[in-house]
Order: C-alpha cells, then sequence, then structure tokens
C-alpha cells in the first residue's frame, strides 16, 4: 500500500471538519476510500438506438414532437402531461408528472431531447429530464453517488475529481500485470477515472469488469488462505478403512445409488482418508438420497476404529433418522443410540458410559448431543443435519466433542451455486443433484382463492381414500398489516367443515418444542388427518402417507420455501399434490407461481429464486455472512466469480503468491483483513 493511499481526505480542498464528519459516515476516511467509491448509478445522457435499450433502462433520445400536448389534472395537485416523439423510426410516448410548466415549451415539429426510463413494452418513456434543441455532445455519462446531509452529488464529484488528479497515478495496482494481461483489464488509475468520468459506456463496461474481478478475487483469496492456514494448523484424522468392506454395506442396500450419490461418496471418503480435516457441505433435494451418504460415511468413520455422530434440529426428526439407521445396520453388528431432552435418568446415564466407554458406534441427537457430560471414546465425524438451523457455536462445541474430527454439513436446501461458493466458501460443496429412479413427480397447480370450495373437496376426496393433508399459512393469527390468511382462523374454519369426519391439528412457531414433536407424532401416526400449520413444517419428518400441500397466499414466499414446503409430501408411494392459492398483483408474484407450477428441480428454482429476489434476501433478512460487495454482483457477474474462485485457489497454492513482489499489494489486502497475520505473509 502507497503512503498516498492512506492519506486523510482533509487533504483535499473543500474538505472541513463538519464535511469530513459526513464523509467519514458514508465510510469514507482516507484517499483510497473516497477513489473507491464508487456512484450508485449513471445518468446516461448518450443517445442510442432504442433497439438496443432494454427494458426499464434510463435513456436519452432526441426527436421531433408529433403531437400537441394534453394535460390531465388528478386531484388539487397531480396532473401528468403526455405527447409523442417521432425517434427515428420510433413514435414514442413521453410522459411527464407534476410538471404542467412544459407544455408551454413544447411546440409541434420542434426537437427535443428527452431522458428518462424507457418502457420497451408500451413504447413509453417516463421523463426525467427534457431540453429542447438537439442532444448536446459535451454532456453524455454523468455518476450519481449516494450522499447525506452537508455533502451533495457535486460536491462528491468536485473531490473525487481533485483526488484523481493528484494521487491517482500514485497509488499502487492490487491487481498484478499478469492477471490484467490475461482477462484485457484497465490498469487501477485508467478503471478508477473510468469508473468515476466514464467518456463511454465500453470504457465503463471495462471499468466495471475490472473492479468485479478485483472484488470477488480478493473475496476468494481471503476464503482459500482461511482454508490453507486452518488446514496447516489443524491436523485432521487419517481415516483407514477397507474400500472393500465398505462396498459390501453399500451393495447390501436396498437400493442402488445412483451416480450423484456415488460421486458425493468419492469426494467424501476422499476427504476421510485425506490428513486434513474434512469441512464439507452436501447439498441434495428433498428425496435424493443424503441420508443413505451420511450412513456410509459412518460407516466407513466405524471402519476405522472411531465414533460418528449425527446432530439434527429437531427431536421427532432424531428418532426417524435413528430409526433408519438401525434398519440400514440391523444385520452389521452396529451400535446406533439416540440421545434427546427425553432420554433421562437412569437411561441417560447408562447411554453417556456407554457412549465414553467406545460401545456406542453412532450417536444421533438433538442439541443435546453437544452437553457437557457428552464424550464420546473416538469421535472421528460428525454430521449434522439441516446446518443452517444450528448456530455457529453449537457445530463448533458438537466438533469440539473429538479431536480435529471429520464435518460434513447436510441440508436439503437447495442453494445457487453462486452462493455456495460464497457463502460457503471456506468449505468444499458436493451436491446431490440426480433423483432416484422411479420416484412420481409432485404434481403442482396454481389457482386463485376463489377456488377454496372446490380445493377443499379435492382434499377430502383423498382424506377418503386413507391420504393425509397439510395446510400451510403465512401467519399465525390475523394482522392488522397484512391482507393474508392465518393459522388460527383456518383451523377454526376446517374444524368446522370437517368436525365428525377428520381430526384437524394446528401447528405454528409459538408452540414450544415439545408440543410441536407431540402435534407432529399425532399426524405421523395419522391421528389427525389434516394439519394446519405455518412454515414451522418447511424442514422435518417424513410422512409418506401425506399427499396433499396446499399453501394459501402462496406469493408471499420464496420459491426456495416453497420448494421446501412442497417436499413434505411426495414421500409415498401414491402420487401428490401442491396447491397454490394465490393472487399475485405484480409480475414478480405471478412468475413465481408459474415458475413453481412447472418444475420440480430445486436447484433450478433456488437460481430462478435468486434471480428474482437478489441474493441479500435470498436467506432472510437475518441471514449474516453474506458478503457485500461495491461493485460486483453475484448474480449476473458468476461467470467472474467462477473464474476469480480458481485464480485464488492456484493462486494461494503457488509459492510465487507469497513470495514475489508483484503480489505484494495483494497480500497487502489479505493482511488489512485480518485473514493471516504477518508472520504467515512473510
Amino acid at each position: 500500500m502507497t503512503q498516498h493511499q492512506q492519506t486523510s481526505i482533509a487533504n483535499i480542498k473543500g474538505i472541513g471538519p463538519e464535511t469530513e464528519k459526513t464523509l467519514k459516515e458514508l465510510g469514507i476516511y482516507d484517499i483510497s476510500d473516497l477513489l473507491n467509491y464508487f456512484p450508485y448509478r449513471y445518468d446516461d445522457y448518450e443517445l442510442r438506438d432504442l433497439e438496443e435499450v432494454k427494458h426499464d433502462e434510463r435513456v436519452t433520445v432526441e426527436g421531433k414532437v408529433h403531437s400537441e400536448p394534453s394535460l390531465t389534472y388528478y386531484g388539487k395537485k397531480r396532473n401528468r402531461l403526455t405527447f409523442r416523439v417521432l425517434v427515428g423510426h420510433y413514435l414514442v410516448t413521453a410522459i411527464c408528472f407534476n410538471r404542467p410548466y412544459l407544455k408551454k415549451k413544447l411546440s409541434l415539429g420542434s426537437v427535443v431531447t428527452v431522458s428518462g426510463k424507457w418502457d420497451k413494452h408500451r413504447q413509453t418513456i417516463s421523463v426525467q429530464e427534457l431540453k429542447n434543441g438537439p442532444h448536446q455532445e459535451d454532456k453524455s455519462i454523468e455518476p450519481v453517488y449516494s450522499v447525506k446531509e452537508n455533502v451533495t452529488v457535486k460536491m462528491m464529484r468536485r473531490f473525487i475529481q481533485q483526488a484523481l488528479t493528484q494521487y491517482a497515478d500514485s497509488l499502487s495496482d492490487p491487481l498484478p500485470e499478469k492477471l490484467r494481461t490475461r482477462y484485457k483489464l484497465p490498469d487501477y488509475h485508467q478503471a478508477l477515472k473510468a469508473m468515476h468520468q466514464p467518456e463511454t459506456r465500453e470504457a465503463l463496461t471495462l471499468a466495471r469488469r475490472r473492479f468485479v474481478y478485483e472484488e470477488f478475487l480478493l473475496f476468494q483469496l481471503k476464503m482459500q488462505a482461511f482454508r490453507k492456514a486452518e488446514r496447516e494448523q489443524t491436523q485432521g484424522i487419517r481415516q483407514r478403512f477397507s474400500n472393500e468392506e465398505l462396498m459390501k454395506f453399500v451393495n447390501s442396500l436396498p437400493f442402488p445409488l445412483t451416480n450423484a450419490q456415488s460421486r458425493v461418496l468419492r469426494e467424501i471418503t476422499a476427504d476421510m482418508s485425506s490428513p486434513y480435516r474434512m469441512n464439507r457441505l452436501l447439498q441434495g433435494d428433498v428425496g435424493s438420497g443424503k441420508t443413505a451418504v451420511a450412513a456410509i460415511a459412518l460407516y466407513a468413520a466405524i471402519l476405522s476404529g472411531y465414533q460418528g455422530a449425527l446432530m439434527v434440529p429437531t427431536e421427532i426428526l432424531a428418532e426417524q433418522h435413528a430409526d433408519s439407521l438401525v434398519s440400514l445396520f440391523e444385520k452389521w453388528d452396529i451400535s446406533v443410540a439416540l440421545l434427546t431432552s427425553s432420554v433421562k435418568g437412569k437411561r441417560r446415564k447408562e447411554l453417556l458410559e456407554r457412549l465414553a466407554a467406545g460401545e456406542i458406534d453412532i450417536l444421533v441427537g438433538t442439541h443435546a448431543l453437544i452437553q457437557d457430560e457428552v464424550e464420546f471414546k473416538a469421535l472421528s465425524l460428525v454430521i449434522t443435519d439441516e446446518q443452517h438451523r444450528f448456530g455457529v457455536e453449537q457445530r463448533k462445541k458438537l466438533r469440539n466433542k473429538g479431536q480435529d474430527p471429520d464435518v460434513l454439513f447436510m441440508t436439503a436446501t437447495p442453494i445457487p451455486r453462486t452462493l455456495a461458493i460464497t457463502v460457503f466458501g471456506e468449505m468444499d460443496v458436493s451436491v446431490i443433484d440426480e433423483m432416484p429412479a422411479g420416484r412420481k413427480q409432485i404434481e403442482t397447480y396454481w389457482v386463485k382463492h376463489d377456488m377454496l370450495d372446490r380445493i377443499l373437496s379435492f382434499v377430502e376426496k383423498e382424506l377418503k381414500q386413507g391420504r393425509q393433508a397439510y395446510i400451510i399459512c403465512p401467519l399465525i393469527e390475523e394482522s392488522d398489516k397484512l391482507d393474508v390468511q392465518n393459522a388460527i382462523d383456518v383451523y377454526n374454519m376446517l374444524s368446522d367443515i370437517f368436525r365428525e369426519k377428520w381430526n384437524v391439528g394446528l401447528m405454528h412457531g409459538k408452540l414450544h418444542s415439545d408440543e410441536k414433536d407431540q402435534v407432529m407424532r399425532e399426524f405421523s401416526a395419522n391421528h389427525c388427518q389434516i394439519l394446519v400449520s405455518t412454515t414451522v413444517v418447511e424442514v422435518g419428518v417424513n410422512v409418506p402417507n401425506a399427499t396433499i400441500m396446499v399453501i394459501y397466499d402462496a406469493d408471499r414466499f420464496g420459491l426456495s420455501q416453497l420448494h421446501q414446503l412442497r417436499g413434505r409430501v411426495g414421500r409415498g408411494e401414491h402420487q401428490s399434490f401442491c396447491i397454490l392459492m394465490a393472487d399475485p398483483k405484480s409480475e414478480t408474484g405471478k412468475e413465481r407461481m408459474r415458475i413453481m407450477s412447472e418444475t420440480n428441480d430445486g436447484f433450478e428454482l433456488s437460481e430462478k429464486d435468486l434471480e428474482l429476489r437478489g441474493p441479500g434476501d435470498f436467506f432472510g433478512k437475518k441471514q449474516s455472512g453474506m458478503p457485500e460487495f461495491k461493485v460486483a454482483d453475484m448474480v449476473h457477474d458468476y461467470r467472474a466469480l467462477e473464474t476469480a474462485r480458481q485464480d485464488a485457489a492456484n493462486l494461494v497454492a503457488s509459492d510465487a503468491f507469497w513470495k514475489e513482489p508483484e503480489y505484494e499489494a495483494l497480500r497487502d489486502q489479505l493482511l488489512k483483513s485480518g485473514v493471516m497475520d504477518g508472520e504467515k505473509l512473510s
């Protein structure tokens, strides 16, 4: 880092104490921060062919007024001015809101320059700026910055202009010349100038491409360096097992593995055989066979002379996993035990003693597994199911039960690849992207709320055949703010409609975990045939007899969440159905319903969900750990992300990166981020 990069912004003319304070609130402390404070948008005054302009893009056009302007009033203060402009062979309608004075400035046949948002479908421009006369060549692309209080956009432009003139030439370039040449990227100074003072759209595009790659590369370098440091500091368990013995167990399973399961299994067992600790995320859609892969990995640990642990979020899910493993290992003399908060007294004491003595091979349980008194004799493999449902500390506590055991995280929530390699960048990622043969597809239908009577008739028809149904509502109880159905009202309605015929259960987030488990047990045992619930059933138990999933106000949910809810059915031999009740008003809401009714592929849906909602909202508002990029967009720039990831892996693995002067600026960035200390970089 050069001296000038750390120069105070107070050295810029016009930045006094008050302005400096405001700039610091924007995250601008030194010259480097100021020069890297990029515009959030550009007002493009460059004339463009409307054929090339995308829907909703800002555009500037020059044309002749082709109709008398029409002024319409709405109420006392609101009005709309419309007139037609002939732009080349396009006849465009220009719309100006609340600017009636413009009418006097417009005359039929006169030349005007119009800037605004282009509606490609309606052939209209929502006018932001209008000037009489032809387009001025000296005004093409202007940067617009996010500002506050006593700092205006004009002031920000002036400050950055000074910084570019005085300091930009002397700043070190974080990107080595080799990488810039390989990808034909501008140097740091050229790119900064093009971001803040673009002369052409092409120059701006190239500068943006450079900073997108730089941001992704720095982020991935941090991830790769973290992994390298952890591997060097952490000696894992090299698990030694006979592949021949392992395959005997695989071949004994009541079903053949899919190609995807076999591929993932090879990745996991290779990790387990290595001297490094496994840190792997296993993604697989509902029903793709993650549990079978987990069972084989656990058996590999046992063949190596160790124990395994499987932690799941709920007690009833723990019971189901334990039952499943007992069934799979029935002929193999493997001891499987279940530990939850319900296991108490003498039974609990005996279980813990057997575990510490190494008499239990596999322990399945809830967060009870991480309690202090739970001690393993030789734990080598830790598996957590639906890992995002546990806190970081909970996962760490379970891992600490052994001497750096291998760790496998499993999730049925399909995560787009771009997010997986970003949010879980410090992990290896395995994906089961294939379903077992013969599995029936769930039929999904989008209907309006006014078809409720027909839907209930269909539900009853299925119930008469001995099936069960889920009814999902977005809220627990009535809300003054949202006009959507709530679980309590729907439960009362269905209890009244189906009284003396069918039992209706109710589950929601306000119930204690014991109460939720009890409701699910009753539903699993078919003691109640209809379960009204909020999204708390999104991840969980296996009820093969449930064949109908009805979701009220389905447009209130994201695609990934809808897919998780749909995955509660379709687990048995009977045909299953998912009914989306929704009257979406937005185009995005309608698009979600169309996509859901057309595909059952969770990974395809997750990619669409990411496109529609954006990365910040994919995991929900409370999700932490999402990186914030100034320029890069994980959805639209995913190819650059992939390239940067591979480059980062190659750099971190090379001696040159850690020693040669050309990579010093990149190493400085790692040092600045706190990923590695000075000794490791020397």
